[in-house]
């Protein structure tokens, strides 16, 4: 086998497996969302916010961004997670033309309860994984998400 056949296999193995890992994680977000009554959706956008909120609670731009989705998206999602007082949706002190989203107690406690569960299955998930390796592997993940936005932009403009 040619080197250029071996990469060609390598890309597409790596594919392959981010496809796999992808499946796997939409599978368990479906579950934890089911377990608190919600869209697997709506339990990504209180994963974004628990991540992105610094005590001062946050934007829907910056969930919607996190999460690579509309924006209008996530107001319809947080207005009705609001409705199941699962966030609070408060005008900035900074800007009355925006709000701020925090997650309330009730959904705080919820998470709790499931952070068990969740340590458990992240263990599972990462077995054989250290914490050297891991961050290796952040941080070639986070060149490839980097690379893989440009892609996009240069298959559309002809540069590729």
């Amino acid at each position: 086998m040619q080197v250029e056949e071996k990469l060609d296999r390598a890309v597409s193995d790596f594919i392959w497996n981010v496809v796999e890992v992808h499946c796997q994680l939409e599978e368990i977000h479906k579950s934890w969302a089911q377990l608190l009554g919600i869209t697997e959706p709506q339990w990504l956008i209180l994963m974004a916010i628990e991540e992105l909120d610094e005590g001062r609670g946050v934007s829907g731009i910056a969930v919607a961004n996190k999460l690579r989705i509309h924006p209008a998206f996530v107001t319809n999602q947080t207005k009705r997670l609001e409705k199941l007082e699962f966030l609070a949706r408060v005008t900035s002190p900074d800007d009355a033309r925006y709000l701020r989203i925090s997650l309330t107690q009730k959904a705080q406690a919820e998470i709790r309860k499931l952070s068990i569960k969740r340590q458990a299955l992240n263990s599972t998930m990462l077995d054989g994984l250290d914490e050297e390796s891991l961050h290796y592997v952040n941080k070639r993940l986070m060149l490839l998400a980097k690379n893989s936005r440009l892609a996009p932009q240069k298959l559309s403009i002809g540069l590729l």
